[in-house]
């Protein structure tokens, strides 16, 4: 089974950036919308943004849309979300998923396949 690992997280200041990747163990992803999640402390799995297999389409949360930008690099099997103007909302572990199911994009349930997460921390 496909494998996902996400890196680029990290510690930094409000307005700040990072870019985080999400890399696939073989190239079955790119044949599958993918998308960003985020999960804070406590809190629930909740949409971040998400691209179809031919990067043609990107949807994202109201809340980073304008800050946030999702791409693919199908040769590379990897996902990436650069994340502009950072807040302290934006604190989370970030998860990368592969949309196999046919539901909305935004509920997690649809996706059966997951990285293990990459902390982000935004300090204000």
């Amino acid at each position: 089974q496909v494998q996902l690992v996400e890196s680029g997280g990290g510690l930094v200041q409000a307005g700040g950036s990072l870019r985080l990747s999400c890399t696939a163990s073989d190239r079955t992803a790119n044949n599958y919308l993918m998308g960003w999640f985020r999960q804070a402390l406590g809190g629930e799995r909740g949409f971040v943004a998400a691209i179809t297999a031919d990067s043609v389409a990107a949807y994202y949360a109201d809340s980073v849309k304008g800050r946030f930008a999702i791409s693919r690099d199908n040769a590379k099997n990897t996902v990436y979300l650069q994340m502009n103007r950072l807040n302290a909302e934006d604190t989370a572990v970030y998860f990368c998923g592969i949309k196999t199911f046919s539901g909305v994009y935004v509920d997690a349930r649809q996706y059966n396949t997951w990285g293990q997460g990459t902390a982000v921390t935004v300090d204000s």
